[in-house]
Formats: structure tokens, sequence, C-alpha cells
């Protein structure tokens, strides 16, 4: 064990006990958190604005602070960026995370002094929970890279701007950057494709042992690394032994991802956004997150059936039930108030808080008032594909409504990397696994209203250059599961096989 390893154990045994004693008093931390950023926020324009000084409770702010999305909070934001200070949080932030939003177009999320730890903190939190958990402390040995975006700042308003992950890669600990991968100029290219090239050369011979990013992209680092060597991944980075992911539920690419790397992996999932850290899987062995609910973040939790109603509940941690869908509303100490950050969470348990997120709140098919989630059909067409030894590349689903004869039906635009020999019988599967999750599809289906879904097979690499052909190959971005109309679907169909 290097002297690295050595130092991190006592330090990674302190995190984990701290974590672990904080579970216990989440409900009185969020308590304490709510009334901690209305204090320090109630001279600021926003604060005035809603007669912070008149909140001394969750009550009091619910009926003072309404439920905003961006383009609700977007006045606000302008003037920050035309540099203006104490607009939401005091002073002015030190950061703008630019992210393309799926429902709000180019979005300016506030980084501040004071929530810039809630994420760089958090994710050295999860590495030094799985060390404690798995007793695997020599990966911080090797080389450790993380797929993300340019580094490059800009600026806005006198406020550095940039993507949050290349926000974050100017604060890697001084410990870890000697065996961070790769090198800033190579961080610094815009174009995916070539960048992806780069990282290769660089890390193609050295002693890979941990890699980090978003699915989707994780797999094309790996596709170019076997293409170039003809090797699995074990074979090119035999100590690579941990995985870290998140941005997009990451079971439909698992089976792929577990068959490019040749041997099961420890992975450990996130769940990160511009907006805050919400959660991390503080035990790699068990499902669920562990929500953040001591890291400068105040939780809302409104049931998501609710979600558009002109006063939907809104409900704090205590009041929270294991298996219900809940659309997350936050506030933190950045001065985003009651922010609807456009995602559904379930809670696995509440002893401790732990979650799963089950979809976009604007990704839905309700085109026939089925309202299909995305954890709806990632289980259907994964129960299909695992029965089957089926491997999912990518896919998304669209309504197709029929204006001739015939009846209309769900179209899945699937890229598969074994096709099924036969498509009818493995849509007739997720059809019935889809059924057997939503009432309302199954009645739709029953009442001869709708007809079985129909897949249609996109050609390899089709979703990898559909992305490319709309300027979004890399970084964040990643395909929606579920649209609501046919823009999607309509330049998708393009790349059928």
């Amino acid at each position: 064990m290097t002297l690295k390893s050595l130092l991190a154990k006592p330090f990674a045994s302190f995190i984990y006990n701290k974590i672990k004693k904080g579970t216990k008093t989440a409900v009185a931390d969020q308590q304490a958190i709510l009334l901690s950023l209305i204090k320090h926020a109630k001279n600021t324009t926003f604060g005035k604005d809603h007669t912070f000084e008149k909140i001394s409770s969750y009550d009091d702010f619910k009926q003072l602070v309404p439920v905003r999305d961006y383009e609700e909070l977007k006045s606000y934001i302008e003037r920050i960026k035309k540099g203006e200070a104490d607009v939401l949080w005091r002073g002015k932030p030190i950061y703008f995370a630019k992210t393309s939003g799926t429902t709000s177009g180019v979005k300016y999320i506030p980084i501040s002094k004071d929530s810039i730890s809630n994420h760089i903190n958090t994710a050295r939190n999860a590495l030094l929970c799985y060390m404690v958990v798995s007793g695997n402390y020599s990966f911080i040995n090797g080389k450790l890279i993380f797929l993300s975006g340019s580094p490059v700042l800009d600026q806005i308003g006198g406020v550095a701007t940039g993507r949050l992950s290349g926000i974050v890669n100017h604060h890697v600990p001084g410990y870890l950057r000697s065996n961070q991968l790769p090198g800033y100029e190579t961080n610094c290219i815009e174009e995916w494709e070539t960048k992806l090239d780069k990282i290769v050369e660089e890390t193609i011979h050295q002693n890979m042992t941990l890699i980090s990013g978003i699915p989707p992209w994780m797999q094309m680092y790996f596709d170019r690394l076997t293409e170039r060597t003809g090797k699995k991944i074990k074979d090119i980075f035999p100590n690579f032994s941990v995985m870290v992911q998140g941005g997009v539920n990451f079971e439909p690419y698992k089976a792929k991802l577990v068959d490019s790397i040749g041997k099961p992996i420890d992975t450990i999932e996130l769940f990160p956004a511009s907006e805050g850290f919400f959660a991390f899987q503080d035990n790699y062995k068990e499902p669920g997150l562990l929500l953040n609910t001591n890291s400068g973040i105040f939780f809302e939790f409104i049931p998501a059936a609710e979600i558009f109603n002109e006063n939907p509940t809104r409900l704090s941690l205590k009041d929270v039930k294991v298996g219900e869908n809940y659309a997350l509303i936050i506030s933190n100490n950045a001065g985003l108030w009651a922010y609807n950050i456009g995602d559904t969470i379930k809670f696995t348990s509440t002893n401790p808080y732990k979650i799963i997120v089950s979809g976009r709140i604007k990704h839905f098919i309700s085109a026939f008032g089925e309202h299909v989630i995305a954890e709806e059909v990632e289980y259907a067409l994964l129960k299909a594909a695992n029965e089957e030894g089926i491997k999912i590349v990518e896919f998304t689903v669209a309504p197709f409504i029929s204006q001739t004869k015939g009846k209309s039906y769900h179209q899945w635009f699937i890229e598969f990397e074994n096709v099924p020999s036969d498509i009818y019988s493995f849509s007739k599967k997720v059809d019935n696994n889809l059924r057997s999750k939503n009432v309302y599809y199954d009645d739709l289906i029953a009442g001869n209203i709708l007809e079985q879904l129909k897949i249609s097979p996109i050609r390899k690499n089709g979703f990898i250059d559909y992305m490319k052909s709309i300027g979004k190959l890399g970084g964040q971005n990643k395909v929606p599961r579920l649209s609501n109309d046919r823009k999607l679907a309509n330049e998708l169909t393009a790349f059928i096989v």
C-alpha cells in the first residue's frame, strides 16, 4: 500500500462515519438548512421581493415562495448576468454553469462560493464511502479519467461561465491532480470525436484504475479502445476496478458496458446536476442513492401527478413515502428558490433517505392519456432484453398518431448490439411488460384504441451520428428517453436500418 493509500484510509473512515451519523439527523438538518438559507438571503433582491423577514417556518416559506422553473427565475438571472450583486444570493456567483437544458434551452445556473463545496465534496465523499465499503484503496494509486466538458471558461457579467464538468475540473484536489487524465489541453478540445481520439492516445498505455462519465460516452471510449487494440478493456487496463457514472439511468447501458470491459466491475452511481449534487451511492453493493441532506440544499417534493397543478402539494423530507413518484424541488446556497429541476425521484428507503431517479417531468408520453414515464419504458425494454440475451446500445420512444387508416401506437427507436431474431415477438414482450407497469396504457391496448408498440431498429452508431448532426455529441448531452411529439422521431427516421 502506497503513502497515498495509507493516508486515504483514516480520512475515508472519518468521512464515512460522519455521513452515517448524518443520516440519523436528516430531517432536523433539512429544517436548519432552510432557516439558514432564509437568514443569509433576506437582504437580497429576491429575499426582499418575497419578504424573507416574515419566514420562520416551512409553512411560511411555502406561502411566500412559489415553485418556479428556470423561465420563471430568469429575470433575476438576467440581472446577475448584467453585473448586479445581491440578487438571488449574497454577493455575486463565482460561476455560471451553462447547460443546454432539455426543458428551457440554454440556462445559466449560479454557483456561489458557498455552494461549490457541495459539488466537489459530494463526488469526493462517494469515492471515500466506496473505499470503506469495498476495502479497495489501491485505485487512487493509478490513473483516473473523468470524461468531461472543456474547462475553458467565458466571462458573463464578471462571472466565469462554462459547463459544470469543466468548472469542477478546476477544483480537482491536488492529491488527485497528478493521477488525472486526460491532460488539460486535451480536455479543452471542443469537438468530441477529435477529443475522444486524443483521450485514447493519452490513456491507452496508462495504468487506468478508475473511469468516470456518462454511460453512452464511456461506451464510445471503450469502443475506440477496442477498435485500436482488438482487446477487451480488462486486457487493456488490467487494474481497472471502479466505474463512476451518472447523468442517465445506468441499467440500459450496463450489459453492453460490462461486455466491453470483459468482467464484472464495481460501479458507483451519482446524481449531480448544475443546480447541485443531490445524491450518491454510499454503498455500491446496494441500490439507491443517499440523499444529500446536509450540504446546503433544502429539498421539497411534489407528487408527480400534481406538478402542473396551480397549487400542488409541497412536502418536506419528513412527509415523504417510499415508492411515491415525486418532482424534486430545491432551494440552495447559490440562490435557487423552490426551484423545479425537472427530475422525478422515488424513495427506496426513509431510514436512511435513499432515492432512485425515475425520469424527467417533461419527458413522458401522454398523447393518448397514458402518461407513460421513463422508469416504465426502461423496465419494459430491459426485462425483455435480459430474458432474450439482447444488448441495448441506445433508445428513445415517441407517439405515432395515425392520420389515416389504422390505429396509433408508440414507436420505439432502438439501436441493438445484437438484433432480436424475431422483432415482432420481442416487441410483443416489451409491450406486455409496459402494460403490466402502466394501467392506462393497458386499457388503451385492451380497448383497441392503440396498437401494440412498434420497434424501428436504428443502424450501428445511428444515435451517435444523429447527436453529431445536431452538434450535441459528447459532453453532458444525452438522448431523451421519451418525447410527447414527433420532432426527435422524425429526425431519427434517417437512421433506421
